[in-house]
């Protein structure tokens, strides 16, 4: 992330529950593929839950996306 970003993230993520709760969980996704990806070797099941997990990533990446895109257009309107 820009560090840009990084400053709307730590100014907004104790006011918006959104962010709050969207944060929480892409860093927890990321803790378990961390987790996934150290093993030498994933079970079929493993690798279906790992595919399952990245996409839920990806989409809270997406939602956290357009929150901060929300206050980046508020930064330009003061």
């Amino acid at each position: 992330m820009e560090k840009n970003d990084l400053d709307l993230i730590a100014q907004w993520e104790d006011r918006d529950p959104e962010l709050k709760r969207y944060l929480e969980e892409h860093r927890e996704f990321e803790r378990v593929l961390d987790e996934l990806n150290k093993r030498p070797y994933l079970t079929a099941q493993e690798t279906m839950e790992r595919k399952r997990l990245q996409k839920l990533k990806l989409a809270g990446r997406d939602k956290i996306e357009q929150i901060l895109a929300k206050y980046r257009g508020k930064e330009k309107v003061q």
